[in-house]
């Protein structure tokens, strides 16, 4: 009950320090002129998005770093759930800065951001081998068992935490998507931590929280958008959490939405490659179904009743452990 009562103040307090930030950051970020630079060859709609402020996911982190830190109590998994999610957002808002302020449109060269992200994974990588019991166990959906993966665990540990950084990431393409998905998965893995009786639950919580705050600036039409600042951390956040939890095959459930929309972006690439033909009108699959005729409200409301249907399947997936 302690550890309940904990989860719902972070959630609540988490909220309404986001709830005060947004309309301060979002003027300061105006008068910087961090303005969001929209493509050209995309959907026309969006094209009014033009100079709409971005990198508002550093509201989204100071909410969660300070609820967090509060409710943590020093437990070792909360702290390393924490600064994963602090260390991808920052290679985030070096990339927001150095595309925004130093006007160099593709941010960080792809050989820093992979460097970056292969060294905070790696770093992730030591504690959880050295810190958390029987660390290669990981929980299969619907058969009510752990499977240890032995020697493969450390490359699918990079795995998971990469794919899912740059799926998260990859869907924050319309107004409200990214965050509103993502809050979705973060209460599923907030109940699934009190479930376990885990110490990181409080820092689930302040991300929902955190999220819920920042949806009422960035629900259509949006105010403020998150950046890479934003959607790096919480694919972090996810990715770690889901790791402690011995979870990451729930992120492709919970998280299908991230999956798909990192699968069309590679279906596009390689068909266009090898047969100089295109799958989709456009990618990721967000843009493909506005091209299809889909106004960006219904795209994201959709995505959203996914994610929580399969949030409600992954919880029948656990009966054993749940019920």
């Amino acid at each position: 009950m302690e550890m309940l009562e904990t989860t719902i103040y972070a959630v609540i307090i988490s909220f309404f320090i986001g709830v005060i930030l947004c309309p301060v950051l979002i003027p300061m970020l105006h008068r910087l002129k961090f303005g969001q630079n929209v493509r050209d060859d995309g959907p026309e709609s969006h094209l009014k998005k033009t100079g709409t402020p971005t990198m508002g996911g550093i509201a989204i982190l100071i909410a969660f770093a300070v609820t967090s830190v509060v409710f943590s109590k020093g437990n070792s998994d909360a702290i390393a759930v924490i600064l994963v999610t602090l260390c991808f957002g920052a290679v985030g808002f070096i990339d927001d800065y150095i595309k925004i302020v130093k006007k160099r449109s593709l941010g960080l060269r792809a050989w820093q951001k992979i460097v970056l992200q292969l060294v905070i994974t790696g770093v992730f990588c030591a504690y959880v081998v050295s810190n958390v019991s029987g660390y290669s166990n990981i929980i299969v959906p619907f058969l009510n068992r752990t499977v240890n993966l032995g020697v493969i665990y450390i490359p699918f540990l990079f795995v998971v935490v990469l794919g899912t950084v740059n799926g998260v990431n990859l869907t924050d393409g319309l107004d409200g998507l990214s965050s509103g998905v993502t809050v979705l998965v973060a209460a599923f893995f907030a109940v699934m931590a009190l479930v376990m009786s885990s110490g990181i639950s409080p820092v689930a919580g302040a991300v929902v929280g955190a999220l819920l705050a920042f949806l009422i600036f960035n629900s259509y039409p949006a105010k403020v958008f998150m950046g890479d600042t934003g959607s790096l951390a919480l694919g972090g956040f996810v990715a770690s959490t889901a790791l402690i939890l011995k979870m990451p095959i729930f992120i492709v459930i919970v998280g299908f939405i991230y999956f798909i929309e990192s699968l069309s972006v590679i279906i596009q690439v390689g068909s266009f490659k090898l047969f100089h033909k295109r799958v989709f009108k456009m990618a990721p699959i967000h843009h493909h179904f506005e091209l299809c005729g889909w106004n960006e409200t219904k795209v994201v409301m959709v995505f959203y009743i996914v994610t929580a249907m399969l949030c409600l399947v992954a919880f029948l997936s656990l009966k054993t452990f749940i019920f």
